[in-house]
């Protein structure tokens, strides 16, 4: 959607952006029933596990060490941000933090892929 900003997009997927995150992505994608919401941004890895757990997960985040043979996450495709499908990274933590969540969210996923030895990046998706 025209206008969506990362600090928007944040916003509604109840995330607040870390001080020290950097090359900071959102989109707000407008579906027929709900809306799709992805933000991504790199973290130093030393903070990466912080910033996890102030969204409180329902578990802790598994690896996944192998890529996935498809994107299974359709409906926010990160490829809008020109970011690599965290789907088909290897060595991805991921898991749920929300379903249902606050508001209008319907759930909200993470996923950490590491960019090199000192950082990582936070990919977010939601339907709202």
């Amino acid at each position: 959607m025209d206008g969506a900003t990362v600090e928007s997009v944040a916003k509604t997927l109840h995330v607040r952006l870390p001080a020290a995150a950097t090359e900071a992505k959102a989109a707000h994608l407008a579906g027929l029933q709900d809306d799709g919401l992805i933000m991504a941004f790199v973290l130093p890895t030393d903070e990466v596990d912080e910033f996890v757990a102030q969204l409180k997960p329902e578990q802790p985040l598994s690896l996944r060490e192998q890529p996935l043979a498809r994107n299974t996450n359709r409906s926010t495709p990160f490829s809008h941000l020109g970011l690599p499908e965290p789907d088909l990274l290897a060595a991805v933590r991921e898991g749920q933090v929300c379903a249902p969540c606050e508001d209008n969210l319907n759930w909200l996923k993470v996923a950490v892929a590491q960019v090199d030895d000192r950082t990582s990046r936070v990919y977010l998706s939601g339907v709202d």
